[in-house]
């Protein structure tokens, strides 16, 4: 583990290329500083390894708090959340057509974008502007996993 809570917070920043591993929002637009979110809570047992952490948006991380599951209204299964480190971000979600929603495409896609409120008004808003700009959508594909 890193030797302090800022080289923990640049490494993850670093992985996640600034952005959400969630809402996939750039941290350089956000009004609050982002997070070190544990993806599997202490509370459950998570550990405050860099590998239990992911950077994350300080509306991600409220919405998300301590949940790790939920149930899947479509398939009426109990499912885990997106997982940043285990999971695809691409083998869960789409953006839709104008790229201002993210579209959860499998159970865990789907959960993770109602208990996270992925598709908040601001976000929206912002991911309307950032289109504009030509900023968003970035390529994100293994952003959050190491991978360059």
């Amino acid at each position: 583990m890193p030797e302090s809570r800022a080289e923990l917070r640049r490494l993850a920043q670093s992985r996640a290329a600034g952005r959400c591993e969630y809402c996939r929002s750039p941290d350089r637009y956000s009004p609050q500083p982002f997070s070190l979110e544990h993806i599997s809570p202490r509370s459950a047992g998570g550990s405050d390894s860099l590998e239990n952490r992911a950077w994350c948006c300080q509306g991600c991380n409220n919405h998300k708090y301590t949940h790790s599951e939920a149930l899947d209204a479509l398939s009426g299964v109990v499912v885990p959340l997106f997982h940043p480190r285990a999971d695809s971000w691409d083998a869960h979600f789409l953006w839709s057509d104008d790229f201002t929603q993210i579209l959860g495409i499998t159970a865990t896609g789907r959960v993770s974008v109602l208990v996270m409120n992925l598709n908040r008004q601001e976000l929206v808003n912002l991911r309307r502007l950032l289109v504009a700009f030509g900023e968003h959508p970035t390529s994100l594909k293994n952003v959050g996993q190491g991978v360059e």
